[in-house]
């Protein structure tokens, strides 16, 4: 399947790119990969396949070329894992060159991307974060503005260079982190923990497009907290420094409203489920009003903002007591 290896000695970067099961996004970023700058002899492509298919592996068939007039370009079925960050691993792991560039399937690499990220990794250099542009529509819907955050993250898996050995030594992803969430930060606090050097490229640009998001995208994304648990129990420091502050009061203190107002009902308490009730709504309508400023008008998006401002906070709540259950009991 892949065309003829460049010799090793000659690779200057791995690119690592994981998929699952989304080979059109796919075939957009790998053909921004293929029209570096960076001379092809200088890097290879390893698509690392989160659940193996059959479509994707087609796709890597259609691109890979045996005369070497593209960089080689490798197919990597993974099975042994679940999640981005098993994925990630099996791709370094497998990788020929001394640099990996890590993006997602779902970006599209400026021609320039490698080249600027390479010429950022100064020889005592672990690290470079580059840059991710999320186009953004204005007004965005809640859910657009909360996404396009992803452009102001300080060290993103979807723009990143890492040398292998720094990779070795911290042992590389977490991979308990199964889902597309907190892995990159925990790979950031730990390379901040060990002394490592971290540079900026902002010549380095991917851009993220927004993919289209089913109504009410944002209840599914709760389950994703459980995941900061995981963070915070590793990293408490870096994550109250650069994530949250302190525990989220607002979402706990409507959620025992919520609860408080029908215990109070079946315990025959009149006026204290009235109070209950009627704080939540209070509480829940400052919520929802707060995420309308500056967002998309439109029928859709205030039912979507409705719903979401009534279950975000109990649904928060509760992932967050899953992820203690599962990684152990200390709260962000």
């Amino acid at each position: 399947m892949s065309p003829a290896m460049p010799a090793f000695e000659s690779l200057s970067l791995s690119v690592v790119v994981p998929t699952y099961r989304r080979p059109e996004l796919l075939a957009r970023c790998l053909a921004a990969l293929l029209a570096q700058t960076l001379p092809r002899s200088r890097y290879e492509i390893i698509v690392c396949d989160d659940g193996p298919d059959a479509d994707v592996r087609a796709l890597l068939a259609r691109l890979s070329v045996p005369d070497g007039s593209r960089p080689a370009l490798r197919y990597l079925p993974v099975a042994a894992t679940q999640g981005p960050a098993g994925a990630r691993n099996a791709g370094w792991r497998a990788a020929h060159a001394p640099v990996i560039a890590f993006t997602d399937d779902d970006t599209v690499p400026d021609p320039g991307w490698l080249e600027a990220g390479l010429k950022a990794m100064a020889p005592a250099v672990d690290a470079v974060a580059g840059r991710v542009v999320m186009p953004v529509p204005d007004p965005p819907t809640d859910y657009e503005r909360d996404a396009g955050r992803l452009g102001r993250a300080e060290f993103v898996t979807a723009n990143c260079f890492v040398r292998r050995a720094t990779l070795e030594r911290l042992g590389g992803f977490d991979e308990r982190y199964s889902q597309a969430w907190r892995e990159d930060s925990d790979l950031h606090f730990a390379l901040l923990e060990q002394g490592c050097r971290i540079e900026r490229a902002p010549d380095a640009v991917v851009v993220h497009p927004l993919r289209p998001a089913r109504f009410a995208a944002g209840l599914s994304m709760q389950r994703k907290i459980m995941f900061d648990v995981l963070l915070y129990r590793k990293h408490r420091h870096h994550y109250r420094q650069r994530i949250r502050r302190g525990p989220p009061w607002f979402y706990l203190a409507v959620t025992l409203l919520a609860l408080a107002a029908p215990a109070c009902l079946l315990a025959g308490w009149f006026t204290g489920a009235a109070f209950a009730a009627s704080a939540w709504f209070a509480l829940t309508l400052i919520f929802f009003l707060r995420r309308l400023r500056g967002t998309a008008p439109g029928l859709r998006s205030m039912a979507d903002l409705a719903l979401t401002s009534a279950l975000i906070p109990p649904l928060s709540i509760f992932w967050r007591l899953v992820g203690a259950w599962r990684f152990g009991w200390a709260l962000p």
